[in-house]
């Protein structure tokens, strides 16, 4: 049996010589403390024969409840995460007012054990970081995507 799968869009802007990226918190009890390690690109799972990157804008879309901009996308490449879990991800250049997001819900027993289902954002929030101080705050193996972003626009300058 394969793992889970999971695809999702990385969006960047440009900020004078600089570059921000758009992060989701993650949403529900679990995370609503925490911060190192609790923002993720905003993805969602999918199972195959589902095409990962017709999957990564379909939950761009669920989890922020915007559309996903245009491409084009520059393909991030995989990660395994350490729950095992398997996320491609790719990133296009675009502005998002954080502030429109409408995020999806999800269902879960709260507190643990209750009986208690209650609903939950996917995501509470979304902010642009700098590379920096989103590689402290991403799921650790997702930290790869901004390395693997900043080396295509080292290379790949212009505008997408």
């Amino acid at each position: 049996m394969t793992g889970k799968r999971s695809a999702g869009l990385l969006l960047y802007r440009r900020a004078g010589t600089d570059v921000e990226l758009l992060l989701a918190h993650m949403g529900g009890p679990l995370w609503a403390r925490r911060t190192v390690g609790a923002w993720t690109v905003p993805k969602g799972e999918y199972v195959p024969p589902e095409e990962p990157l017709a999957a990564a804008l379909r939950e761009f879309g669920e989890e922020l409840g915007l559309p996903p901009p245009d491409g084009p996308y520059v393909p991030l490449g995989e990660v395994r995460q350490s729950g095992g879990k398997t996320v491609a991800a790719w990133a296009a250049e675009a502005d998002l007012d954080p502030g429109a997001i409408v995020p999806g819900t999800f269902e879960t027993e709260w507190p643990k054990g209750s009986g208690v289902v209650r609903s939950f954002p996917e995501i509470d929030r979304v902010a642009w970081y700098g590379p920096d101080p989103a590689k402290e705050v991403l799921v650790t193996a997702q930290r790869a995507f901004v390395d693997r972003l900043l080396a295509h626009l080292k290379d790949d300058p212009s505008p997408l």
